[in-house]
């Protein structure tokens, strides 16, 4: 092992060696120095998102955080090429807003189950149902779906997007968990409609909002039952959960936000314990950042395509330009549009 590898490897084991294996940290070690050498000679940014792990995460992004803000500050910089560790929809995005930069996803697939519950075929059906009814897009779906769309939103900013457009029904995909909670907080009625058959004339009388049965199969797995459990346990725990959780869920949570805001609030805040129910990897990485904070490990829940992502293959996107990310340019402009309305609010 090269010196500089040797004071990176002893550098991660003082805030990653109670998370992870001390030979991963010794391996990972040398790759990290190879991507971070391969990144000057190429031109390139880094970007990780939140829920990956842990020796990834601490070591070889230029920047960190949610996917839309990870995105926009890409597009900020002079690099000719954007490596998004992140999952497919996640690089679209970053392309959508850096359309002359190259934009490679280390995994060549890298999927999401909420973003694969809907086509653009599903948005223009329902548009059809719903003539005249504005499309508010949550940021976790592909470029074509956000093309269809008026205006995109993402969990932080969802019920200042659903205000913002002052009307009395909107249309609000595809995850049905974010839906209900903005529906419970700008209190409207929702209604998940099938997108057959004929709209009877008073489909709409007493409906404010339009959802989608799309969910997280992460977040869609935490119950009621866990956090009663865990405050059984620890009384005083706070727990932080993630919009895209059941209402349920959310109602018997202390807090819930965007990834970034769960950081933040466990940053600021100064309980005895905390639980984040969100992908299991964040957790490890607010742990590792948070040396002093007592965050319960009784997460077990990974997502499956953020884990395709690993040091290996973002080594590999660079030394071999790979998986090339490409939106049509007619859909991205489209796309862009319904972004940048959601910028534009804040």
């Amino acid at each position: 092992m090269n010196s500089a590898a040797q004071a990176l490897y002893e550098e991660m084991q003082v805030s990653l060696g109670k998370l992870v294996p001390d030979f991963e940290l010794y391996y990972k070690a040398e790759i990290a120095i190879e991507i971070n050498r391969l990144k000057k000679e190429r031109n390139a940014v880094v970007l990780g998102h939140n829920y990956m792990e842990p020796v990834l995460f601490h070591t070889i992004p230029d920047f960190r955080g949610d996917s839309l803000d990870l995105s926009r500050k890409a597009a900020t910089t002079d690099k000719d090429i954007i490596i998004f560790c992140g999952v497919k929809f996640m690089a679209e995005t970053a392309k959508i807003l850096s359309p002359h930069k190259t934009v490679l996803m280390p995994a060549e697939r890298a999927g999401c189950s909420l973003a694969e519950s809907i086509t653009a075929a599903d948005v223009r059906a329902l548009k059809r149902k719903y003539p005249g009814v504005p499309v508010v897009t949550y940021v976790n779906t592909y470029a074509d779906v956000k093309a269809e769309s008026d205006i995109c939103c993402t969990s932080g900013n969802a019920v200042a997007v659903v205000e913002s457009l002052n009307c009395d029904t909107v249309i609000f995909l595809p995850d049905q968990y974010l839906a209900a909670n903005v529906a419970q907080q700008t209190g409207k009625h929702i209604i998940f409609p099938s997108i057959g058959g004929a709209t009877p004339d008073n489909t709409l009388l007493d409906v404010q909002m339009i959802g989608w049965h799309g969910r997280c199969e992460v977040h869609d797995k935490f119950t009621v039952e866990d956090i009663r459990s865990i405050r059984a346990q620890f009384p005083d725990v706070v727990v932080v959960t993630h919009p895209e959780c059941s209402p349920e869920v959310v109602a018997a949570s202390d807090y819930s936000g965007s990834t970034n805001a769960m950081i933040k609030f466990v940053q600021e805040s100064k309980a005895p314990h905390y639980l984040v129910l969100t992908e299991c990897s964040m957790g490890d990485n607010i742990a590792a950042a948070n040396p002093s904070k007592d965050l319960l490990r009784l997460c077990m829940v990974h997502c499956p395509h953020m884990n395709m992502i690993t040091m290996e293959n973002v080594r590999d996107s660079l030394l071999y330009t790979k998986t090339v990310i490409d939106v049509p340019e007619e859909i991205r402009v489209r796309a862009f549009s319904a972004v940048d309305r959601m910028i534009k609010i804040g």
